[in-house]
């Protein structure tokens, strides 16, 4: 099958969260399986050029309608780890793509609308013809809509759209001058409520509820978010879309690139280790705890990798931070925030513990220090206000650090609780908490930690419960296989 992936991220190139990671390693499974798999990406400048290998024009003049004109582009294409990429680099004076940042600027809807646009032009430009083209979140929804308003029209009638939603906080809402500038003029068509209008906002238009009235198929990242979209707050005002769509709808949880995030191959820790040779983990903990000079005692480390951000739970990371600290624990932190609140926040926290032997927070991410930190932690928390899939539990798993989770979204499908799960003993793996509050959080902390001081050996199966988790690609490549072949036969 010929596929194509259309996103505003791909690791390690081009990576802000797990976006980047999923479409880099469903990419490469789908070409294990033996499918031609292509990414089309933005040019930006702030790529990880040193991870492309042989970049190279491809095509010279690509003419993209834009407004009442064109804009010129060049496309080039190279290597990412084997991944075949193609970057549009477009050459106008919005400057889209060089800004030295991905996201954040007041047009970024103007930004990516033009990317959808000139994606498609390429394609039809090209002649590439695939069999699925795999959209991701709000930045590219338009896709769908652009093929099927303009492009089918003109030629492109084979291609059938898989739009995944990573996550629904970011709609992409806007006005009509999007409309205008991609060339969708019949706007009575669509600022139609069963297409493009926003739900609440009548005056603006909504991309991501674009791109699931377009698609002919949406996923998100886990069953259990797709469930969550339907029935909860969490589809923040498409729930009447997804509703009336709901036949096209279905989770499928990320996988994790076991050749980057694997103990026993990871090239970032000094000491690589298994479950027949877990011993080694704990030589990972004594080179961590060297590595933030935190004192050599007998306790355990608790950790948290990831944003700091109003979705990852900043209440409750902070709580657990004072929790563990004041119940026999050592705590370590990597993570930045966006949002200067929170980032202030945490650099008074920071502060504060500056002496305390047992804590650090390194309010910076490096994800080749995130690999020493899951080799040498004990726990991970992940105590996320809502979370469509997670990686970070998923890695912790992999390492045998004993993730501590909230019952939400992806948490909930990969963490099974030590003591209330009803999976049998061998599948539970970590500590799952239900409220979204200090005792919430507490309950697990508390359990996780007395299992670690009294019962060392059941803390151990449980580490080697997690390690024997399978949450690598296969299962979910296999999973969007069949959706595409289910969309490519309509």
């Amino acid at each position: 099958m010929y596929i194509i992936q259309i996103a505003s991220e791909c690791a390690p190139v081009a990576k802000v969260g797990g976006l980047g990671d999923v479409v880099f390693g469903l990419t490469r499974e789908l070409e294990i399986r033996g499918n031609s798999v292509e990414i089309i990406l933005p040019k930006y400048d702030c790529l990880r050029y040193d991870q492309i290998y042989d970049l190279q024009l491809a095509f010279k003049d690509l003419w993209v309608p834009w407004y009442h004109h064109a804009v010129h582009c060049s496309i080039y294409f190279g290597f990412v780890h084997g991944r075949k990429c193609f970057f549009i680099e477009p050459h106008s004076d919005q400057n889209f793509f060089h800004r030295r940042i991905f996201y954040g600027h007041h047009d970024d809807d103007q930004r990516f609308a033009f990317f959808c646009r000139a994606a498609l032009e390429f394609m039809l430009k090209s002649n590439k013809h695939p069999d699925v083209i795999h959209c991701h979140d709000w930045q590219t929804a338009l896709v769908p809509v652009l093929l099927y308003e303009i492009y089918q029209r003109i030629g492109m009638t084979h291609p059938r759209v898989c739009f995944t939603l990573h996550n629904l906080q970011h709609q992409g809402v806007t006005r009509e001058h999007i409309l205008r500038a991609t060339g969708l003029n019949n706007h009575a068509h669509f600022y139609h409520p069963d297409r493009l209008r926003d739900n609440f906002n009548h005056s603006a238009i909504n991309l991501m509820k674009g791109g699931i009235v377009y698609s002919n198929f949406v996923t998100t990242v886990s069953p259990k978010y797709a469930w969550e979209i339907m029935h909860t707050s969490q589809n923040y005002g498409l729930g009447h879309t997804l509703h009336v769509h709901r036949n096209k709808l279905g989770g499928v949880l990320n996988g994790v690139d076991y050749n980057v995030w694997n103990p026993e191959i990871d090239c970032h820790i000094p000491h690589q280790y298994g479950i027949a040779t877990l011993d080694k983990k704990f030589e990972n903990k004594k080179a961590l705890r060297n590595r933030f000079w935190l004192q050599d005692a007998f306790k355990p480390i608790v950790c948290y990798i990831g944003r700091l951000d109003h979705q990852k739970g900043v209440p409750l990371i902070t709580h657990a931070i004072h929790y563990c600290l004041s119940h026999g624990c050592q705590f370590l932190l990597l993570g930045t925030s966006p949002d200067g609140r929170i980032a202030h926040h945490f650099w008074g926290l920071k502060q504060h513990y500056n002496d305390n032997p047992d804590c650090h927070l390194e309010l910076s991410f490096n994800e080749e220090l995130s690999h020493l930190i899951y080799a040498g932690a004990d726990m991970i928390i992940v105590p996320s206000l809502f979370e469509p899939c997670g990686l970070t539990q998923m890695i912790g798993l992999k390492y045998g650090t004993v993730p501590i989770v909230r019952n939400t979204g992806g948490l909930a499908d990969t963490v099974f609780d030590a003591n209330f799960s009803d999976k049998p003993y061998y599948e539970r793996n970590g500590y799952v908490f239900n409220d979204f509050n200090a005792p919430g959080i507490e309950s697990a902390l508390h359990r996780a930690i007395g299992m670690w001081y009294s019962y060392p050996q059941h803390f151990r199966e449980l580490m080697i419960n997690g390690m024997r988790c399978d949450y690598s690609w296969n299962h979910p490549g296999q999973h969007y296989l069949n959706i595409y072949e289910l969309i490519r036969d309509k």
